[in-house]
């Protein structure tokens, strides 16, 4: 057992390259859609672009879920034999199940450990969770890390206008009398993320209105924010052409894009499009 190391725990929702995950041994809980019969693990059995075209011929939506008690226990049972201490970073426990799951997992389990709810997802929370380990990395206590990062879900922003207000509805994201209002009117809704809950933003008369609501927030706290990502679900081009016009409008900003994962896909739909960032 390494006793001075922190075990770094997330879920698949968070938007962490690859190379960070293997480099800092990140343990990622992978969470499910469910095509029919047949469960996928986000990210592991199928990839966001095989999702989309999946989901572009599906006869029915898809259903989400976390992973199974059993699966949790297994995971952190595991972690409380080879470190001291475990930080779960976990995407709003409000929409998904992941955060109560691992709260659950860790007191069954009996390690030391503290749990996040991002009241987020995405990109936001990827930040997070690069945040946490690089206070580690300058030598932060398991103590000081955990004070610092409770301030982090505050600063957290997603704003993006759904491509099927229909899958927004079904997965109960927004509300059956929103969801046909906006229809009717064939009105566009920019939702944001508040206290950990997909809300109704704003109702705007067309799409290019959506995108400029979007980037109305985003003006507004321009002084706090080093990175920005253009999120999308399905969408490369407009969030291509989206992102170049922000980053010639905001040079000191670093733009990214980022496409949804398959679960927050799920709910939004094909071609969705937002932004998104982690305040300082």
């Amino acid at each position: 057992m390494n006793q001075s190391n922190i075990a770094w725990v997330t879920d698949s929702t968070a938007t962490l390259s690859p190379e960070f995950i293997e480099k800092h041994n990140i343990h990622v809980v992978p969470l499910f859609v469910i095509f029919g019969e047949t469960a996928y693990k986000e990210n592991v059995d199928i990839s966001s672009t095989d999702f989309y075209k999946k989901l572009a011929s599906a006869k029915e939506l898809p259903k989400t879920s976390q992973p199974s008690p059993g699966e949790m226990l297994e995971l952190f049972n595991e972690i409380k034999n080879k470190y001291k201490h475990v930080i779960a970073i976990h995407a709003t426990g409000a929409l998904t199940g992941a955060y109560s799951g691992a709260v659950s997992a860790t007191k069954e389990v009996g390690v030391d450990a503290f749990v996040l709810d991002s009241q987020i997802g995405s990109f936001p929370l990827g930040k997070m969770v690069e945040r946490a380990v690089a206070l580690e990395k300058q030598g932060k206590t398991f103590e000081e890390i955990v004070a610092e990062i409770k301030t982090l879900p505050a600063k957290g922003r997603l704003f993006l206008t759904p491509g099927s207000l229909e899958q927004l509805h079904k997965g109960g994201r927004v509300t059956g009398t929103q969801a046909v209002f906006a229809t009717l009117l064939n009105m566009k809704v920019v939702m944001k993320f508040h206290e950990g809950r997909a809300m109704l933003s704003d109702k705007v008369r067309s799409h290019k209105r959506a995108i400029a609501k979007m980037a109305d927030y985003l003006e507004a706290e321009k002084n706090h924010v080093k990175e920005v990502t253009v999120l999308h679900a399905d969408n490369l081009k407009e969030a291509t052409q989206w992102k170049n016009e922000l980053q010639t409008q905001y040079p000191q900003i670093v733009f990214s894009i980022t496409e949804f994962s398959p679960v927050p896909g799920t709910h939004t739909g094909r071609g969705t499009i937002g932004l998104a960032w982690l305040g300082e």
